[in-house]
């Protein structure tokens, strides 16, 4: 008989993919509990959720194991979104970013285990490393810098947050899915922890100075939020999908270059486009960061399971996050 999921967990709930995930899951049928402290997110992601008698938010931390006992307890699937992001803000707090990641994914494994809940695990792009070969498959080795450079430790720690989750499907046979996302954007995203979509954007709709770190000729792929939410619901609903790692992302390029030029003739911008040496741009901890020319997902696999196609591309991604700008007031 198949189980029909009512209710579901999601941490990191008022963050910015994790907001939109509540709001799709709200939007299946399904009563959403949120949990968030706020580190890196804010409760207005979620103010026009508050309404809605199917959502419930509790504002604390994921280490408050009573609570997380309590709320896992009560749900069918767990959606672990909770966890330090954004490069900058993983080089100004090393500490913090690692026992977030490790430690919160550990208590929220352990008590899923012990009531038996899906559990559905973030992970990142990041844990690809240095990975020259392009497209990056889900099989694919890892290459990662020294440990003296503190973006390799994001890049551990979420593939150690891998290692353990499947350790727990295959010694204790928990329900899990993780998902690689590869640079999610949009609106909700803030542009205060090294996120370059919504850096370029407020900068070249304020007519200020658009700044590009290196020469600009980095290449990356966008994919779109409500295309990652939706991905993210769909094969935490299938059954097959348990046990595995699936790329969530898009195949369109660009160079970073490019993408501040298609910003700028978009918004009709005056902004001047500069380019920043990383070293200026990171100060005295550019010694402790690496960047990758380019990261392109491989994602046939997911595709094959949930028919998963992105919907949008990059010009409309660039558009209708302009508009969630101009419609804040380029907040």
């Amino acid at each position: 008989m198949k189980k029909i999921v009512r209710s579901v967990l999601v941490t990191g709930g008022t963050g910015f993919i994790g907001s939109h995930l509540c709001e799709e899951l709200l939007s299946r049928g399904f009563k959403v509990c949120a949990i968030d402290n706020f580190a890196t997110s804010k409760k207005s992601n979620i103010r026009y959720l508050l309404k809605n008698k199917s959502f419930i938010f509790h504002k604390n931390t994921i280490f408050n194991r009573t609570l997380m006992n309590r709320l896992i307890n009560q749900c069918d699937i767990v959606y672990h979104m909770a966890a330090a992001v954004g490069v900058k803000y993983i080089i100004d707090h090393p500490i913090t970013s690692i026992l977030t990641n490790l430690n919160g994914t550990e208590i929220v494994l352990e008590l899923a285990n012990r009531y038996k809940k899906k559990v559905i695990i973030a992970s990142t792009s990041e844990v690809y490393g240095k990975h020259v070969c392009l497209p990056f498959r889900e099989s694919d080795d890892r290459i990662l810098g020294p440990t003296n450079i503190s973006r390799w430790s994001y890049a551990e720690g979420k593939a150690i947050d891998e290692f353990i989750t499947l350790a727990y499907a295959n010694e204790k046979k928990l329900p899990v899915v993780i998902v690689r996302l590869f640079n999610t954007v949009g609106p909700r995203q803030s542009s205060a922890y090294g996120m370059v979509l919504p850096r370029i954007i407020q900068q070249a709709l304020s007519n200020k100075p658009i700044t590009i770190y290196g020469d600009g000729e980095q290449s990356r792929t966008f994919t779109y939020v409500l295309d990652v939410v939706k991905a993210i619901t769909d094969i935490s609903l299938t059954k097959k999908a348990e046990g595995e790692v699936y790329n969530i992302g898009n195949e369109q390029t660009i160079s970073i270059k490019k993408l501040a030029l298609k910003i700028k003739k978009l918004t009709h911008s005056k902004s001047p486009i500069k380019y920043i040496p990383y070293k200026k741009a990171y100060g005295e901890k550019s010694i402790n960061f690496e960047d990758m020319k380019c990261r392109i997902p491989d994602i046939s696999k997911i595709k094959k399971i949930i028919n998963y196609l992105p919907k949008y591309d990059i010009d409309a991604i660039i558009e209708n996050t302009v508009n969630y700008f101009l419609e804040k007031g380029n907040k």
